[in-house]
């Protein structure tokens, strides 16, 4: 019989895993929404938050500037190591890690660990954010699919924000600030294990080699200038602040001239000749400086100026989340008569009028003042977010899609929080919602002067009285026989009286 036909015995190619858009939507969309939700939880209960974990009045502006210091630092870098290593890869490492965070900032002793835990959220939220674009846009292919995609992205991002300070004031309330931290670490570890088991994983063909002294500039940069713009609510010209921003800017204009002489750089700056990426970054930037960053601001404000309780004032900021929601998902419908670009601009110009509407607002108001520009700019944001999101993904190679995210994002994060102003240092709420002064200084309208803390007016002459004071066992005029040391407040309730806070004593000392 004639031998058999030897075979050649190499292995049939692995089957490509299945792709599953509604899965990768599903979960890319939660997760963003989670980043949102962890970063805006405590604008409605900051004060109250600051106070059980125990941080004074310099803390204070930290438990939202840390999360931005680690978001901006790494997004641009989790970006280019997803298209390197694997977008799937970095954005499950990063839900665990923000599950991590989240439990970490839920079992602080102290302030500084929160603190710390806060910083690792940020950093977290830049692996989770930066490969989620990239992640929909090779799970839906380009044409109406991925246009309805990215407009739920734009979508989950509003409702994030409607959700966080909502979400961190009742369950504050109800079960405690470190409540807040908990239920968001059970849901980010069920986004985890739905990551890991849905997602299909995509990389670039050829990765770049690793860039350190881009990463290294960038990271630094950052955050020393998100860090000089947080102590310059104290005063610009204080030399620390004036330090960070300069180490800020050579930082980054550092990392400018080591990308543009590099071989493989993390930033390709020729993507700047493109007027898609312009558009997507500088919309970006506006977004973050003028808008998002006054909207987290919005809760404090409410409370200090109207007196609205914490879940009140959560409550009026969804009104222009709520619609920025609706309208991100109907964004789609303008998308096939108007570019990206052009949405951009009309968003930011829609955001502008909305925010115009805003002005004017007086203690005396009521919260329906904001009403009608709340839900212009809400609007505006909604196809601000969508458009942004498409422009992110197709202004960018598509081997580098989550790069141009991470930019993107970036761009957004370096001015989404800074914007809170020398309001929230100066002014403190009293008892019942109104909001008091710093002590040492007298209420406009009162009837009296104000009083260094060092002065004491003398007192009146007391019939019997010798001269050493008032006999024994009368009580004193001020109410206290016992001598006070210069610049003690008032120990019991009176008509000018307010509630010493750890925050005011932070500010006394």
């Amino acid at each position: 019989m004639p031998p058999a036909p030897i075979r050649d015995s190499v292995a049939p190619a692995p089957a490509a895993a299945p792709v599953r858009p509604g899965a990768t939507l599903a979960v890319t969309a939660t997760a963003t929404a989670l980043v949102t939700v962890a970063y805006t939880a405590p604008t409605a209960s900051l004060a109250a938050t600051a106070q059980a974990a125990h941080l004074g009045a310099s803390g204070r502006p930290w438990i939202l500037t840390g999360t931005l210091v680690g978001v901006s630092a790494l997004l641009l870098t989790a970006g280019s190591a997803a298209d390197d290593h694997g977008r799937k890869r970095v954005f499950t490492l990063g839900t665990a890690l923000f599950a991590a965070a989240e439990a970490l900032a839920a079992l602080a002793p102290g302030g500084a660990v929160y603190l710390a835990a806060r910083v690792l959220l940020g950093i977290a939220s830049a692996a989770v954010l930066a490969p989620a674009l990239g992640l929909i846009s090779h799970a839906h292919p380009p044409g109406p699919a991925r246009v309805r995609a990215l407009g739920i992205w734009g979508a989950a991002v509003g409702l994030g924000i409607a959700v966080g300070p909502l979400y961190g004031a009742l369950v504050q309330q109800w079960a405690g600030w470190r409540a807040v931290g908990g239920g968001l670490a059970l849901v980010s570890a069920a986004v985890a294990v739905c990551a890991a088991g849905y997602l299909t994983e995509s990389k670039a063909d050829r990765p770049h080699a690793l860039d350190p002294y881009g990463v290294l500039t960038l990271a630094a940069g950052t955050s020393l200038l998100i860090a000089g713009l947080a102590e310059g609510r104290g005063g610009w010209g204080r030399p620390v602040v004036v330090a960070l921003l300069a180490g800020g800017v050579l930082l980054l204009a550092a990392f400018a001239a080591v990308e543009a002489r590099g071989r493989e750089p993390m930033l390709d700056l020729a993507l700047f000749r493109s007027p898609g990426f312009v558009a997507a970054t500088g919309g970006a930037l506006f977004t973050g400086l003028s808008l998002v960053g006054f909207m987290s601001y919005l809760p404090t404000l409410l409370q200090g100026v109207l007196g609205l309780s914490g879940p009140a004032a959560a409550g009026v900021l969804a009104l222009w989340s709520g619609l920025s929601v609706l309208s991100a998902l109907q964004a789609r419908r303008l998308a096939t008569h108007l570019s990206a670009a052009t949405l951009v601009a009309l968003g930011l110009l829609v955001c502008g009028l909305g925010e115009a509407g805003l002005y004017g607002l007086t203690p005396g108001s009521s919260w329906l003042r904001l009403a009608p520009g709340l839900a212009v700019a809400g609007i505006g944001s909604g196809v601000l977010n969508a458009a942004l999101a498409r422009l992110a993904v197709s202004s960018v190679p598509a081997r580098r899609a989550a790069m141009g995210s991470g930019a993107n994002s970036t761009a957004r994060y370096l001015r989404f929080g800074p914007g809170r102003g020398r309001h929230d240092r100066r002014r403190r709420l009293r008892p019942g919602g109104r909001p008091g002064l710093r002590a040492g200084r007298a209420r406009p309208g009162d009837g009296h002067r104000p009083r260094r803390p060092g002065r004491r007016r003398p007192l009146p002459p007391r019939r019997g009285a010798g001269p050493g004071g008032p006999p024994s066992g009368v009580p004193h005029p001020r109410g206290d026989a016992r001598p006070r040391r210069a610049g003690a407040r008032r120990p019991g309730p009176g008509p000018h009286s307010q509630a010493v806070t750890p925050g005011d004593a932070a500010d006394l000392r």
